[in-house]
């Protein structure tokens, strides 16, 4: 008996994890400023402020995430965590925020590729 609790938890923890990986989620975006130049991300990478890559709380190191802002979509991948900001959902460097045609804040859709 135990050993078929084991595998239902098993299986609703996969079907948990794949539904969150289809999920959109939606919320505000920040852009780093750029004197985030060379800092240490915690991938442990140096932020390259001309790079498609951003800081999200809970995507891996490495996943790749479409961003979408009205008609505007890149493709950016994860390399630090954050935002720390309220409110926000990611972080993107100054060269994905200007591709999605803003500098600041915007409303945008993040889903997992």
């Amino acid at each position: 008996m135990a050993h078929r609790n084991r595998i239902a938890l098993v299986a609703i923890c996969v079907l948990l994890f794949a539904a969150d990986a289809a999920m959109a989620e939606s919320g505000i975006a920040s852009a780093y400023p750029r004197s985030y130049q060379g800092r240490r991300t915690a991938s442990g990478e140096h932020l390259d402020t001309n790079a498609m890559t951003c800081a999200h709380k809970r995507h891996p190191f490495g996943s790749m995430l479409r961003v979408t802002a009205g008609e505007k979509s890149i493709t950016c991948r994860v390399t630090d965590r954050g935002p720390f900001g309220r409110g926000r959902v990611i972080d993107l460097t100054p060269v994905a925020a200007r591709a999605l045609g803003f500098s600041g804040l915007k409303h945008v859709t993040i889903d997992r590729m």
